[in-house]
């Protein structure tokens, strides 16, 4: 199975229905949700995503959510090894080198994320969901 590791734009897409964005993140989720791909994020992705929601919808909202969430994505872990990696990293990003090299560790296929040059070193391939649903069908 194709393992995707969903990047916290594309999930606020989805919450947040960004107008321009949300068709795209609602079918990739779909997909995820019928098991015809595996998605992935980190721990860091689901604390910045709460931050985010509270904000927009409160406290309550914004677990609901993450609780629907946690249903359709799976939690990567991140240890001390990685946090080293990331620190020895080129990466001017440290959260975005953390994601890459959680992501490079467990095996994960494609980085899905409207900002892909935050991964623009990858060797993993990033695309944004659109570009991935067209490559799938």
């Amino acid at each position: 199975m194709i393992k995707l590791y969903i990047d916290s734009d594309i999930i606020l897409d989805l919450l947040l229905k960004r107008y321009d964005y949300y068709i795209n993140a609602a079918e990739l989720m779909t997909k995820i949700d019928k098991r015809k791909y595996k998605g992935y994020t980190t721990p860091l992705v689901i604390a910045n995503i709460h931050y985010i929601m509270t904000k927009f919808g409160g406290k309550k909202k914004s677990i609901k959510n993450l609780r629907k969430l946690r249903k359709l994505i799976s939690i990567l872990s991140i240890n001390e090894e990685i946090v080293d990696e990331a620190l020895l990293s080129d990466n001017t990003d440290f959260e975005d080198a953390i994601q890459y090299i959680t992501s490079e560790k467990n095996n994960i296929d494609f980085i899905i994320t409207r900002n892909k040059g935050d991964f623009k070193n990858s060797k993993l391939p990033v695309l944004n969901a659109e570009e991935f649903l067209r490559i799938e069908k």
